[in-house]
């Protein structure tokens, strides 16, 4: 499976922004994709999952309240609809794929798209 994210950008604090992840090639229709961000200078961070199959949505606490996972099974994209954005939101988002539901680690997800940049500016 390939996966591409799109829809970083520049915005204000307290505005939003909508990242999509395009997914191509074989999809398992039991895995789970993830949106992870990852600041200049620390580590790749969880933010929110979705599965495939069902919906069960489920968020870092950082996300919960504000962001919002969803998913287009027939377009085979993965949404992230982000509200209220910090200052501290700012990183690169990437999305990813991997077989375990609930998972929060990045070495629980083999497939990783390129990463799109969000920047929000207090």
């Amino acid at each position: 499976v390939q996966l591409q994210a799109f829809g970083g950008g520049w915005v204000q604090a307290g505005g939003s922004l909508r990242l999509a992840c395009v997914t191509s090639g074989r999809v398992i229709t039991s895995s789970t994709v993830g949106w992870f961000r990852q600041a200049a200078g620390k580590e790749r961070d969880f933010v929110a999952g979705i599965r495939w199959t069902g919906n069960s949505p489920y968020y870092a606490d950082s996300a919960k309240g504000r962001f919002t996972i969803a998913k287009d099974n027939a377009k085979r994209t993965v949404y992230l609809q982000m509200s209220s954005l910090k200052p501290e939101d700012t990183a690169v988002y990437y999305c990813a794929t991997g077989p375990t539901w609930g998972g929060r680690k990045h070495s629980q997800f083999g497939s990783w798209g390129q990463g799109t940049q969000v920047t929000v500016s207090s």
